[in-house]
């Protein structure tokens, strides 16, 4: 049986030293901003992000790799005598599937298992982690892939924007909006279901309070969530994430590793300053 080495792209926001402990491969996507052409996590981070976008006064642009990126960075591990198993952001969001599915087909499938997460952040991150745990202990390319169709059901995120701007420079919400929900302090909650984000609530007031609403109705209320893993994504906001992560640590959940990260410029060119979420996997219904 050949050695498996997974691969995920750069919104599943992994750290490094993450990526470096599991043995995980990352395949950036593409952000543009003016003439610049930038790949995710390797170019540019999210504080130089920041700092164009209100330089430039205009939303970033983001795209999937190419199939061929995809090929390029498969084909050195095949030739070497691992099957690859890879997972991209949610085909509902991105054409990042898609390209990697083509780069299967002409590498051979029964050595390139492309995996659509229907996630985002790390939502993709644990269940990729999960994967390089499998790999390590010797299951094969085919067991894993089964393992992460079943668990990519049990992931769950969510997460609540601080600020309306990106999403009406993004076209997904509108100048009136904007302006009552600035004036209102509305903090839409989003969660991802079945591939896609949904408004799941709209929160009004400090932004602590608002994270405790979110904790309490998203985490302390799911008795069925698994204690491994789990995970606080933020997007240029720390002080939400440790907050996140204190009532976390003194949950009587007992977490074995709470993993607290940064989100991308993909990511975050769409959900922008202050984003904060928790994303973790339920346990399997026996």
């Amino acid at each position: 049986m050949r050695p498996v080495r997974v691969f995920t792209d750069s919104t599943a926001d992994i750290p490094i030293e993450l990526r470096e402990q599991y043995n995980i491969s990352l395949i950036p996507l593409y952000v543009t901003i003016g003439e610049q052409i930038y790949r995710d996590q390797v170019d540019i981070d999210t504080s130089k992000l920041y700092d164009l976008v209100n330089e430039v006064g205009e939303l970033p642009k983001t795209a999937a790799p190419s199939t061929q990126d995809f090929i390029n960075s498969f084909k050195p591990w095949i030739d070497n005598g691992n099957d690859i198993i890879f997972l991209g952001i949610s085909s509902k969001l991105s054409a990042t599937v898609q390209s990697a599915g083509l780069a299967a087909q002409e590498l051979g499938e029964d050595r390139v298992r492309v995996v659509d997460s229907g996630n985002l952040s790390m939502g993709i991150g644990l269940m990729a982690i999960k994967a390089a745990q499998w790999a390590s202990e010797g299951l094969s390319s085919e067991a894993i892939y089964n393992n992460l169709i079943d668990m990519r059901m049990r992931t769950r995120t969510s997460f609540v924007i601080d600020t309306l701007k990106f999403l009406h420079m993004g076209g997904r919400c509108s100048a009136l909006e904007l302006i009552a929900g600035t004036v209102l302090k509305i903090r839409p909650q989003i969660v991802v279901r079945e591939g896609s984000l949904h408004v799941a609530d709209k929160h009004r007031g400090k932004k602590m309070k608002t994270l405790d609403v979110f904790y309490d109705n998203f985490v302390e209320a799911n008795q069925n969530i698994e204690t491994d893993i789990i995970a606080v994504a933020h997007s240029a906001d720390p002080s939400s994430a440790e907050y996140l992560e204190n009532k976390l640590l003194e949950s009587g959940l007992k977490f074995n590793n709470i993993y607290v990260v940064e989100a991308g410029t993909v990511i975050s060119s769409h959900c922008g300053p202050g984003t904060v979420g928790v994303l973790f996997i339920e346990k399997e219904n026996r």
